[in-house]
C-alpha cells in the first residue's frame, strides 16, 4: 500500500540575520494510510518545521537543502507552487498550534470552512455550506446556524481551534497533520476532538 507520506533524508534549513540555522537533519518517515505517529520532541526540536515541509508551507527564509518528500506518491520537492495548492487539504491538510495562524479575520467562518469544499470539489453553494454546517456540528461548536456568519473574533480560542480543524477536515484529506491540536481546548473538548481525528 501506498504511503501517504514519506520522507527521505530531509535537511531543512532557515536563513537569517545570524546565518544559517540547520533545522531539520536527516529525517526519515513513512506513515501509511491509517497509522497514526506521534512527534515527540522537545520544544524547537524542528517538530513544526518538519510537519511544514510536508506541505511546504515555510516562508521564503527556509531552504530543503537535500532529501524528498513523497505525498500519496508524488515527490513535492518538485512541484511547482499552483501544483501544491491542488494537494493542499485533499492529499494531506494541517492543523496549527494556533489557529489564528490559520484563520483570516475578514471572513466569516463558514465561508473559511466553505472555501477549500468549493475550490476542491464539484458542488454547489448550498451543498458546501451544508457540509460546513455539519463540520461545526462534529468539532463541538454549539448552534452553527448563527456561528457560521460569526468572525474568528467572535470565538473563544478552543472554538477558533475547533474550527480550524474543521477546515483541514472539509475535504476529508489522505493525511491529517495537526501540531498540538488539542492545546487550546478543555479536557471535553479535547477527547471529543482526538475522537473525531
Amino acid at each position: 500500500m501506498e504511503a501517504a507520506v514519506k520522507i527521505e533524508n530531509l535537511r531543512l534549513s532557515f536563513h537569517g540575520p545570524q546565518g544559517r540555522v540547520e533545522a531539520v537533519k536527516g529525517v526519515d518517515l513513512k506513515v501509511s494510510a491509517g497509522e497514526t505517529v506521534a512527534l515527540v520532541g522537545e520544544s524547537g526540536c524542528g517538530k513544526t518545521a518538519l510537519c511544514r515541509s510536508i506541505l511546504r508551507l515555510h516562508a521564503e527564509h527556509a531552504e530543503i537543502e537535500s532529501g524528498r518528500i513523497f505525498l500519496c506518491g508524488r515527490d513535492i520537492t518538485r512541484l511547482s507552487e499552483r501544483e501544491m495548492e491542488k494537494l493542499r487539504g485533499v492529499d494531506a491538510a494541517m492543523v496549527f498550534q494556533d489557529p489564528m495562524t490559520s484563520l483570516n479575520p475578514v471572513f466569516s467562518i463558514g465561508q473559511q470552512i466553505m472555501e477549500p469544499i468549493l475550490i476542491h470539489e464539484k458542488v454547489s453553494r448550498r451543498e458546501a455550506r451544508n457540509r460546513a454546517l455539519d463540520l461545526l456540528r462534529a468539532v463541538g461548536i454549539p448552534e452553527p446556524e448563527l456561528r457560521f456568519f460569526q468572525y474568528p473574533h467572535h470565538f473563544s480560542g478552543g472554538m477558533r481551534q475547533r474550527t480550524a480543524i474543521a477546515i483541514a477536515l472539509a475535504c476529508n484529506p489522505r493525511l491529517f497533520i495537526a501540531d498540538e491540536p488539542t492545546t487550546a481546548l478543555d479536557t471535553e473538548n479535547q477527547k471529543q476532538i482526538v475522537e473525531l481525528l
